[in-house]
């Protein structure tokens, strides 16, 4: 696939800290380190991009958190993927940017 596509990327690590944050942003270190275009969200990251380049992305934000003292990870991720096409952000959020903002 050589087209950009969208990708939503959750991390959840699981550990016995009460406070995990800090787990959570060595992945979107990995994600803001990529080069590729990102947004954070409150419940996820969404990666735009060619598909490797976005796997192998989620793949070192795995590591960077495991390798951060996580015990184990669920990751949730959501693909957009178009048959002879780009995906953009644009297309999806454009219409509902806020003027005054």
């Amino acid at each position: 696939m050589d087209h950009i596509i969208n990708a939503a990327v959750q991390v959840i690590p699981k550990t016995r800290e009460a406070d995990y944050y800090h787990l959570i942003d060595k992945a979107i270190d990995e994600i803001k380190a990529s080069g590729l275009k990102y947004m954070v969200t409150p419940m996820e990251t969404v990666i735009e991009g060619p598909y490797a380049q976005i796997m192998e992305v989620i793949h070192r934000a795995e590591r960077a958190t495991l390798h951060a003292g996580a015990d184990e990870l669920i990751v949730n991720i959501k693909l957009h993927i178009r048959k002879g096409a780009d995906v953009s952000f644009e297309e999806k959020i454009e219409k509902h940017k806020n003027s005054a903002a």
